[in-house]
């Protein structure tokens, strides 16, 4: 099982964040985000959704076990970035123009 407040913790601290900056740029308010740690509660999807979106994370990764399996580069991450304002057949399409390279 993932320690979900401990897992918050890392991520906020490799941002170099207080709790009240993690607040204010995952939109949760900061006495929410304190309830969590004062009464051991986890927090509700849709709010570790708007942490992840603060960290740069997906939610997959953030309940991975293996970091490394879903860390992405930022040419990687960009690439992906780009990809996802494509219809799905440019999409296809440029998948197997990858596939030529």
């Amino acid at each position: 099982m993932v320690p979900v407040l401990e897992r918050i913790t890392y991520y906020r601290l490799q941002k170099g964040w207080t709790e009240y900056q993690m607040a204010e740029v995952s939109g949760l308010t900061q006495s929410t985000i304190s309830s969590w740690y004062r009464k051991n509660i986890l927090p509700t999807i849709p709010s570790l959704e708007k942490l992840c979106t603060a960290f740069g994370i997906t939610l997959s990764q953030f309940f991975a076990f293996d970091e490394k399996t879903v860390s992405l580069t930022p040419v990687q991450k960009s690439l992906l970035d780009e990809a996802s304002r494509l219809t799905e057949t440019q999409q296809l399409a440029l998948v197997e123009f990858f596939k030529t390279l």
